[in-house]
């Protein structure tokens, strides 16, 4: 039987949230980047070193989880006037919640803090959102908000066209001096305190010039008509005594987890480089690309302030040598075609995607493996990652953009002629060329190339499964996955190794949907 009240209430509920519309935008302020923060600890710790090399730019490479974690905290904690934060997602989980604590305890400092948050990516409570913004050094602002809070899912549904364009942006940036760029967002996952999957992924820690142009582009973002203040949003200010609550009770909490085994590992990797001041940079040139906000308000096919099309202009024409490192690779035709023409050329061409028994969005696996067969008779090296990947060595030092166990690929890099490097935010799908928003530095230093290209193809067997092509007795080619254990013995799989057939037919008929411009 019908059920005719629940189909009311549904239609009412869908009637309100079509009904939604977003607050004017007409009493926000507009702020921007400090630029006199020469005098600050990070100014004062850098310039020595910036003197030395004018012009160019500084880059220390973050591939350790936990490093990456660390270098965060000390640009809040070291951070004397300003601190920007820009990311997708910001989970409400162990890391979160210590950055969280981080960035009050830099504007209790009377640091101005500004946290710009994708709001389906980052999917916050909005009253805790609302209470941190209270603080009077804390201003928080949502990047293409649902009208409806609400009934926020039915409106995400209801505004489809508007909110499936999205801020993929990663940023920090501490006193207008140091920033940190690349693929992680904030969330355990990323920073490898999470019991169930370890992303593998890719930061740097940059300093010298580049650093006021990631500025630049933040406060882009932030004064764009499609940031919005968490207050202009709600219609409302938080409770005078919310900010107290709150913070009582992330203290607590925080204080209930400090003898857990991560946190005792973070605080002493924390106090080893702060008393040791140990990190390495490598120089050259370095050139910040990124999206124009306004791309979500023009159509997909409109390349018009792409970070794509910059990435173009430069004109990038490897001539022995292309890795690829993207999780989330979904090359096109166009694509196809690009890295044909390399390898006609006589380059290298090396991509490491994840394999579907590694990935955690299986859509885009479905999108993926359209193109795979193309890309192996063209002659690239195609390399899939294991969902269990070690680390390349004992010392942790040496430890590879693979993560560890249970791992899943999430650096967006790309290497060319291991002389120079792009790291960012930026997957080469069609979501990333297309639909969301992306941020990424291009880094003259054959340094930091070689650095990945070196620790990615020394681990590329172990950690990954060789995609070849095989021609049986009918005359039929096929992909095969190779599988070289640490003696050198290689097995061979003829299906996507790890996954129930279930799952492969799951992704056949996902990759029969036209999706791929969603992907």
């Amino acid at each position: 039987m019908i059920n005719i009240r629940g189909l009311v209430a549904a239609f009412f509920v869908i009637l309100l949230t079509s009904c939604a519309s977003l607050p004017p935008q007409a009493g926000r302020a507009r702020t921007y980047a400090l630029t006199d923060t020469q005098a600050t600890r990070l100014g004062a710790a850098f310039a020595p070193q910036d003197q030395q090399h004018p012009d160019e730019s500084a880059f220390h490479l973050l591939p350790d989880s936990v490093d990456a974690l660390v270098a965060r905290i000390v640009l809040m904690e070291y951070a004397d006037r300003s601190l920007d934060l820009q990311y997708y997602i910001w989970h409400d989980d162990l890391t979160g919640r210590e950055l969280a604590a981080a960035m009050l305890r830099a504007a209790d400092r009377g640091v101005r803090v500004r946290v710009l948050l994708d709001d389906l990516g980052t999917n916050a409570d909005d009253e805790m959102l609302l209470a941190l913004s209270s603080h009077p050094n804390v201003d928080i602002r949502l990047f293409n908000p649902v009208a409806s809070r609400q009934f926020k899912r039915l409106g995400m549904a209801a505004e489809f066209s508007r909110v499936n364009r999205r801020m993929h942006n990663k940023a920090l940036i501490a006193d207008n001096q140091g920033a940190i760029l690349g693929g992680r967002n904030i969330g355990d996952e990323y920073f490898g305190a999470s019991s169930t999957v370890a992303f593998g992924d890719l930061d740097v820690l940059v300093h010298g010039p580049i650093v006021h142009n990631v500025s630049t582009a933040f406060d882009e973002y932030w004064n764009s008509d499609a940031s919005y203040p968490i207050e202009n949003l709600l219609g409302r200010q938080a409770d005078p005594s919310a900010l107290a609550a709150g913070r009582a009770k992330l203290d607590a909490w925080l204080a209930s987890k400090e003898n857990g085994a991560y946190v005792q590992q973070a605080k002493a990797r924390l106090a080893q480089v702060i008393q040791s001041r140990d990190a390495e940079f490598s120089w050259g040139k370095a050139t910040l690309l990124y999206d124009d906000p306004s791309k979500i308000t023009r159509a997909p096919s409109d390349a018009e302030g792409h970070l794509i099309s910059q990435l173009r202009a430069l004109k990038l024409q490897p001539t022995q040598h292309m890795l690829i490192v993207s999780p989330y690779f979904v090359p096109g035709k166009r694509g196809v075609a690009w890295l044909s023409g390399l390898t006609q050329h006589g380059v290298h061409v090396t991509v490491l995607t994840n394999s579907l028994a590694a990935t955690d969005v299986a859509a885009v696996h479905a999108g993926y493996q359209r193109y795979r067969k193309a890309l192996l008779e063209a002659g690239v090296q195609l390399y899939e990652l294991k969902p269990v990947a070690t680390t390349s060595g004992t010392d942790d030092k040496k430890k590879s953009v693979f993560g560890s166990s249970k791992a899943s690929l999430h650096a967006k890099t790309y290497v060319f002629d291991r002389k120079s490097i792009f790291i960012g935010s930026m997957n080469l799908d069609p979501r990333s060329v297309e639909l969301n928003t992306e941020i990424g530095v291009y880094c003259e230093s054959q340094d930091a190339a070689l650095q990945v290209a070196d620790q990615v193809e020394s681990s590329l067997n172990r950690g990954a499964w060789r995609l070849e092509l095989r021609t049986d007795a009918s005359g039929t080619s096929h992909i095969i996955w190779n599988d070289t254990a640490d003696d050198g013995t290689v097995k061979i799989f003829d299906s996507e190794p790890d996954v129930s057939a279930l799952r492969r037919a799951g992704i056949w008929f996902l990759g029969i949907l036209p999706i791929e411009p969603q992907l």
